[in-house]
């Protein structure tokens, strides 16, 4: 195995700290998006990642250097096609577009190289389908912020071999990542558990039970948590929270069903840290929670 290149599809929150890993530990990467403002503000945040790991003591200045020089930026997925060995999809959780990334993906890669999709709730069975290399799909599930999370939870589909299985958790290790590699199920494994806390949480603070700031101390000091629900929920961003919880509720059934305040958060356009405002307030330098519940 010899994987140098690494395209990576989708410059969002997910694709832009995956870029940065990746070349982190010396890959060259290609992030590409059709949005040159998504690709301009990838530039700006990785930019920013480096010169945090600088400033931190984590990297020195000419290595810094040298980690922006092996990204490259482009909207043009067939530059990145190109010269990719490795390719890991982090578009948005909507099956559409997935299946759209993935149909392109398997017409401009090389038919040996592995496809790999950043997902936490969907098959990578079915994302599979959607290629001529079922084979060479598998899901590869990173955890945000993903420069500081030390997981990427891999899940295989009906038809993943056993070689790309094995090639995907070497990727992921190179990457500085510890892996866990699980059976395919809705959700997976920390989906699954991630979705039910932070659903419940938003039930207590619609029944009065607490403030986000009571819930999420009393989950980070009584559980051992390292972030309570609500912190992790703006981070993710709740509108993500939400597709995956319907999602969940579609297939795994009823205790999946979404908290109608976490509807109504969404609906209100107060989706996390990415727009200022979530559960808590970003547009100040205090966190002030305002609630929906009235």
């Amino acid at each position: 195995m010899n994987i140098s290149n690494i395209l990576v599809v989708g410059g969002g929150i997910m694709g832009r700290g995956i870029a940065y890993a990746a070349a982190v530990k010396g890959f060259d990467v290609t992030l590409t998006d059709i949005s040159s403002d998504v690709i301009e503000g990838a530039r700006s945040e990785i930019a920013s990642f480096v010169e945090q790991g600088v400033n931190r003591g984590k990297i020195d200045p000419d290595e810094g250097k040298e980690v922006q020089s092996r990204v490259t930026y482009t909207t043009d997925l067939q530059k990145g096609a190109e010269s990719a060995d490795f390719v890991i999809e982090a578009v948005p959780e909507k099956l559409e577009i997935k299946k759209q990334v993935m149909e392109t993906l398997d017409r401009v890669v090389d038919k040996n190289v592995i496809l790999a999709t950043n997902t936490s709730t969907m098959s990578p069975t079915e994302i599979g389908s959607f290629t001529k290399r079922p084979e060479n799909v598998i899901a590869m599930h990173f955890f945000n912020p993903v420069p500081k999370m030390k997981l990427v939870e891999i899940i295989r589909g009906l038809e993943t071999s056993d070689e790309t299985a094995e090639i995907t958790e070497a990727v992921a290790r190179m990457m500085g990542k510890e892996t866990v590699v699980v059976n395919e199920f809705p959700g997976f494994v920390t989906s699954r558990i991630s979705c039910l806390v932070g659903n419940e949480a938003f039930n207590m603070l619609m029944e009065g039970v607490g403030t986000p700031e009571e819930i999420d101390k009393a989950i980070e000091l009584g559980l051992n948590y390292p972030m309570g629900p609500f912190k992790l929920g703006d981070i993710v961003g709740l509108d993500t929270r939400l597709r995956n919880l319907e999602y969940l509720h579609e297939t795994l059934g009823e205790r999946f069903r979404p908290s109608p305040l976490l509807r109504k958060y969404v609906k209100a356009g107060r989706l996390g840290k990415k727009t200022g405002k979530g559960v808590y307030d970003y547009t100040s330098t205090e966190q002030v929670s305002e609630t929906l519940t009235k």
